[in-house]
């Protein structure tokens, strides 16, 4: 560290220098090019760069997390009774609620690249608390052996060591996949350039919106340099402090001349809205989410809202599930963590009844999935899904096809002659006899494409056998396991003639 930098950090306000303070542990920044020391901290300085990280930062403490448990099946179901919920959706630590744990890892990400947390578990191996660690605290060692463990320096000057296992670390951008590379750091000049005009217009409005400097007009001359010196400085010492505005009284033929405004100076508030839509673009932020609406309307405020859940918070959510399903999920669990994404991307009211009655008439989402969507208690007979009935699955079909060309005149009920009007008893038993068989050849073909007969499959098979749900599911019982498929007809056609 050189002598300039310690100097520098001791201008720093609010600078605490305690035993427990952090100052001796906060990074200096690296000078740019326009005089500025551009570092995390005075990067926040600029209301852009604030809004910006506190966009993300809010945003992703505000998704909700969900874990599911896979099935062999590949549903999944979820689940809230597992440990590793109640530390990212509860509590995980013991200083802090869940949206200020993530608010703050996340800020860490997006200023510096990197967030930390300190893994402290149970004997069983379960994760009881997930310390946050400043960035600005941690070094990363390499060992011989090739792998690497962290250097925490702490209060006081001592130093912890914690292992790779004891560390979870979230990565930004990475160029050697150990370290994510700090925004800040990338876009130095930029924001230094920011800094700069900031600071430029700020001792601008503190001289009364003036341009600084003038000159003053002599007729004659000074005895010497240091009579003009003591001119100078009496002048300087009537205009400035307390005695600025005061009037202003020259002797000896003497006059003001005031500097006008220049092009630069006119040229300042554009300067400074380029900077704001620079800083947006850095954090891939929209610009009207920091309150730049210069180019903003209706249609594309609604479209930008889209692309920054797409590509701007969906890479996020990505980079915390990859970091906590390599890190948190022993891999013997078939868990995997997600955010709910669905909050963000809810539309208005017409737009969402469009989506839950599309849903609904064609199948795919249940009226209580539905309710449960906006936040209504299910409600009993709303959880079977609808089906349309102008449309059936392409296997059905297929055997309706089958059903339909194997027909013949004298087992198709439609193609009774005339003579046939008032059937007999021996007409009525071979007429049944054919719609159980038809119903039977169908429903066999079914079970054992399936090779289970499920609750549904009773409730089907009585509907169209014409007998009681009882009957079915004692048959059921004794076709376990699933014949073939003929003698599976052959019983189907015994259970529809029991009368």
């Amino acid at each position: 560290m050189g002598l300039l930098s310690f100097f520098d950090r001791f201008k720093a306000h609010r600078a605490d220098r305690s035993p427990w303070g952090d100052f001796y542990f906060e990074p200096t920044g690296s000078r740019s090019v326009s005089g500025m020391r551009v570092s995390a901290d005075a990067a926040l300085r600029l209301a852009a760069v604030y809004a910006c990280v506190r966009i993300l930062s809010e945003t992703m403490a505000s998704l909700p997390i969900v874990i599911y448990r896979t099935r062999p099946d590949g549903g999944k179901d979820r689940i809230k009774d597992h440990w590793l919920y109640h530390r990212l959706a509860r509590t995980p630590n013991r200083y802090q609620n869940p949206f200020e744990w993530r608010e703050m890892l996340q800020g860490h990400l997006t200023l510096r690249g990197n967030a930390y947390c300190q893994i402290l578990a149970n004997a069983k191996g379960e994760i009881t608390q997930l310390l946050p660690i400043h960035p600005d605290r941690v070094k990363l060692e390499m060992l011989t052996n090739g792998d690497y463990r962290y250097r925490i320096s702490q209060a006081g000057g001592t130093e912890l060591i914690l292992p790779r296992g004891e560390v979870w670390h979230l990565r930004g951008l990475s160029s050697d996949g150990l370290l994510g590379m700090s925004p800040i750091e990338l876009a130095r000049e930029s924001l230094g350039m920011a800094l700069a005009a900031q600071d430029y217009g700020a001792r601008f409005f503190a001289n009364d919106a003036k341009p600084t400097g003038g000159w003053i007009e002599f007729p004659g001359n000074f005895k010497d340099a240091e009579a003009k010196r003591v001119f100078r400085e009496s002048y300087q010492q009537a205009q400035s402090g307390a005695n600025r505005g005061k009037v202003l009284v020259l002797e000896n033929g003497m006059k003001f001349h005031e500097v006008g405004v220049t092009n630069k100076d006119a040229q300042f508030l554009e300067l400074r809205k380029f900077q704001i839509t620079d800083i947006a673009r850095l954090f891939r932020v929209p610009p009207h989410m920091i309150a730049d609406l210069d180019r903003a309307t209706f249609s594309n405020i609604e479209q930008q809202s889209l692309e920054f859940v797409m590509h701007t918070m969906t890479p996020w959510a990505e980079r915390w599930e990859a970091a906590i399903g390599r890190d948190l999920i022993f891999d013997s669990e078939a868990l995997e963590v997600e955010f709910d994404f669905s909050n963000l991307m809810r539309g208005d009211v017409a737009s969402r009844s469009a989506y839950y009655q599309s849903g609904i008439q064609n199948g795919w989402l249940t009226r209580n999935e539905a309710r449960a969507a906006e936040n209504l208690n299910p409600l009993a007979g709303l959880e079977q899904p609808l089906r349309p009935l102008n449309m059936v699955e392409e296997s059905d079909a297929q055997e309706s096809e089958t059903e339909n060309a194997s027909r013949t005149p004298d087992t198709d009920p439609e193609s009774e002659s005339e003579e046939t009007a008032n059937p007999t008893d021996a007409h009525l038993r071979l007429r049944f006899g054919a719609l159980v068989a038809s119903n039977a050849r169908r429903l066999a073909r079914r079970i054992h494409k399936k090779g289970v007969i499920g609750a549904n499959d009773i409730s089907l098979i009585a509907d169209a056998l014409g007998v009681s749900h009882e009957s079915v599911k004692h048959w059921a019982k004794n076709c376990d396991p699933i014949p073939d498929e003929i003698t599976l007809r052959k019983l189907l056609i015994t259970l529809g003639t029991t009368l």
